[in-house]
């Protein structure tokens, strides 16, 4: 089997009202999403998304003619060209799509194949007043989300905090709450200083008595030493890695003991496979794996086979805010993923993906 075409399909995300994102300091009033679509002369085709592929047409030709199935080869073809360009794992995404199709399997039963179901957190993205954030948790629990995840900026810490301790207040002590400092990465032209060690350190003694399940990128990623110590002074279960850019970055955290939960994101970040090896290697040490989604649905269904696959937890990121981020605006160019009714995601059963598209949502907002 070989690859005789790869497109990419420009989506414009619909955006009324409009959305904004707790850890952009410049927000955008438009996203964009992109489809890609791998067709092969077997007439098996694989769909990935999740990132903007800019830039990938310059590389288009190192993968026509080669063969999907023989996808180790096609995720180092994707790390050389990490070095020069773009992450382009929403590609590794379609090639899994296909080789799934062809074994006639979920790609998560390809995976390992460990859950059919995860347990799903709704993960908040905008900044909200404490009372209003906690009325968003308590709606979220209403849908049946056992967990959310709660972002706070480094500029609005008593907010943040506040926030936490009013949810609690809220939903009760069974409730599951994270916290999400996102400090481990910037987004786009955010060069303000990094919270100091001894500022994080208060917060996670604050968020640790409030009974947080854990919180994520509380430091830079080499600040190590600094992530440890808030581990073992605070008594705090630290998270990470959701954006970090290689595997050998990956194995490195992974052999210092930097955090108790892994969070690559499969499209985003280093990819399925290399994913897969991160939850393997974070297993060996009795740690867990968690991966980021924040991304459309596509993004979210690669992460999710991944997840099940090789017995992710204890929590599924779910991207949920509403009115802003809502299911149906996250997954508007496919069939919406949802949770039921005691707050689990199920894999679907189709084989690969499982990607239902919504061709008229795509050639109403392709670009």
């Amino acid at each position: 089997m070989k690859i005789t075409d790869i497109k990419l399909t420009r989506l414009r995300v619909p955006l009324d009202p409009p959305f904004f994102a707790a850890w952009d300091p410049n927000p955008r009033t438009e996203f964009t999403a992109t489809l890609v679509t791998v067709e092969t002369d077997a007439g098996v085709v694989g769909y990935g998304s999740g990132d903007t592929m800019d830039g990938f047409e310059a590389y288009r030709h190192l993968f026509i003619g080669t063969d999907p199935m023989q996808i180790l080869d096609q995720v180092k073809r994707i790390e050389t060209i990490n070095f020069h360009g773009g992450r382009y794992w929403p590609l590794e995404a379609a090639l899994w799509d296909i080789i799934g199709k062809v074994a006639n399997l979920p790609v998560a039963t390809l995976f390992g194949g460990s859950k059919t179901k995860l347990a799903a957190y709704a993960s908040f993205g905008e900044l909200r007043k404490p009372k209003d954030r906690a009325k968003a948790a308590e709606a979220a629990h209403a849908r049946g989300f056992q967990a959310c995840k709660i972002r706070i900026s480094r500029d609005r810490l008593s907010e943040g905090i506040e926030s936490v301790r009013e949810t609690r207040k809220a939903l009760g002590p069974d409730f599951g709450i994270a916290v999400d400092m996102n400090q481990m990465w910037r987004m786009s032209g955010d060069i303000d200083n990094a919270l100091p060690l001894n500022k994080v350190r208060a917060v996670a003694e604050q968020l640790h008595e409030l009974g947080v399940m854990w919180i994520e990128e509380p430091l830079p990623q080499f600040d190590i030493e600094g992530i440890k110590t808030i581990r073992s002074e605070v008594g705090v279960a630290i998270s990470g890695g959701e954006m970090v850019r290689s595997m050998p970055e990956l194995a490195d955290l992974l052999s210092a003991n930097t955090f108790d939960i892994y969070q690559p994101d499969v499209v985003l970040a280093v990819g399925l496979y290399r994913a897969r090896q991160v939850a393997e290697m974070a297993a060996l040490k009795h740690r867990l794996f968690t991966p980021h989604s924040w991304t459309n649905g596509l993004g979210v269904l690669a992460n999710l086979h991944v997840s099940a696959g090789v017995g992710g937890g204890p929590y599924f990121e779910f991207p949920y805010d509403p009115p802003g981020w809502t299911i149906e605006r996250r997954d508007f160019f496919l069939k919406p993923i949802d949770i039921d009714s005691a707050g689990f995601v199920h894999v679907p059963k189709a084989p690969g993906l499982g990607v239902e598209l919504d061709l008229d949502a795509i050639k109403r907002f392709t670009i």
